[in-house]
């Protein structure tokens, strides 16, 4: 397997990274960094990470000379999981603490919680405010150790911006992938299970309109739509199919929110390399000009709409007259 770390490492070039993978040597993995500046968003971390997880350390390597930009790499925890050395020795390591997570492999319940209280200094948000976006990142972890049947469970990192006031986040696994967690509502590709996964109340549990009070299928679809409503990034990928919402411009309308994730403004990238696992990644910016509560409310309001126009289809009996 082959990735390559550039020097564009925002999620608005995600596809194109996504585009340059190579998974032909399941067995190995090669990563190739530009050798003059690297820019990496957390996304590409914890693809990295899980992929070295999975070959193991004596496989995975980075096998050209990084520059001095790279020793982000280090920091976040990277060269802890590849063979190769890393070649910045000693230097002042700050206290991560409200500046970012590193790599980290959650496993169980005690994890979560862990990351979770980690997560609320990064935040930069009032409590109630906190308490939602901790809610829905706890919910992204939990079915990842519940639905996924990943070995090494979730894998996660993160990163405050203190000049742009946004957080990086993202979750991956190696497990069975949306297409097979999904298997309940039939979709015939992994572009179909995409759509499946960000539509407010498709839970893979149930075929009930709104899940259940342990699955409501909200997660994914709520994390996209504060990326929408702040005016931020968002990507999935799984199996062979990607999502990228596509940001809303500062000069653009306010954003309104969609249930059907295809009628948003994004790109859908498909036939890319086979990763058998999902990868969710987003930007959350902080200054949005809504209030935080009246953004979270609002995106309750499209998931409860959302949930009762299906109901109502579902029932909805034929008028032959």
């Amino acid at each position: 397997m082959k990735m390559y770390f550039s020097n564009q490492g925002n999620l608005r070039y995600f596809a194109s990274f996504l585009e340059k993978l190579n998974f032909d040597e399941p067995d190995v993995l090669e990563i190739i960094t530009d050798e003059r500046w690297v820019n990496v968003h957390p996304a590409h971390l914890v693809l990295a990470a899980a992929l070295a997880k999975k070959v193991g350390k004596k496989h995975a390597e980075i096998t050209t000379n990084v520059p001095e930009s790279a020793r982000y790499l280090d920091r976040m925890g990277l060269y802890n999981l590849i063979s190769t050395t890393s070649p910045f020795g000693n230097y002042t390591r700050k206290d991560p603490s409200g500046r970012f997570i590193p790599i980290t492999f959650i496993k169980n319940t005690a994890g979560q919680s862990r990351f979770i209280t980690e997560m609320v200094p990064l935040l930069h948000l009032g409590d109630n405010d906190t308490s939602t976006i901790k809610y829905i990142i706890g919910e992204l972890v939990r079915n990842v150790l519940e639905h996924s049947f990943s070995h090494d469970g979730a894998v996660v990192a993160a990163q405050y911006f203190k000049n742009t006031n946004r957080i990086s986040l993202a979750i991956c696994d190696i497990g069975i992938g949306l297409r097979r967690a999904l298997q309940i509502w039939h979709p015939h590709t992994d572009e179909d299970a995409l759509k499946l996964a960000l539509t407010p109340g498709i839970s893979g549990t149930t075929m009930r309109e709104g899940g259940t009070s342990e699955n409501a299928g909200a997660g994914l679809f709520f994390i996209k739509s504060i990326a929408k409503t702040t005016r931020s990034n968002f990507a999935i990928y799984s199996g062979n199919a990607a999502y990228i919402l596509k940001k809303t411009r500062p000069d653009q309308k306010k954003p309104t929110l969609k249930a059907n994730p295809f009628d948003d403004s994004h790109v859908l990238k498909t036939n890319l390399a086979q990763f058998n696992g999902t990868l969710v990644a987003v930007d959350i910016s902080l200054d949005t000009t809504v209030e935080f509560k009246q953004m979270l409310d609002m995106i309750g309001d499209v998931y409860d709409s959302a949930i009762r126009e299906r109901r109502s289809q579902r029932y909805r009996k034929p008028n032959f007259i």
